[in-house]
């Protein structure tokens, strides 16, 4: 994913299925660095983690 990317998901109303490593999860920032967030698993609040936007990947459910 690209920090525009990312960006526009943050700030969208929707609800966008992201992943990190294939686990689900939720962006709670986005850094000035325009390369890494802030993320935490969805089933987990408490644990969060500084990871590399471009390591984050939109997932596309089919309905």
């Amino acid at each position: 994913m690209d920090f525009q990317r990312a960006q526009e998901i943050v700030a969208s109303p929707l609800e966008y299925e992201v992943s990190y490593n294939g686990v689900s999860i939720w962006i709670d920032q986005l850094h000035d660095d325009e390369k890494t967030a802030t993320v935490h698993l969805r089933r987990s609040l408490e644990e969060r983690s500084e990871v590399d936007i471009s390591e984050l990947k939109e997932e596309y459910l089919v309905h």
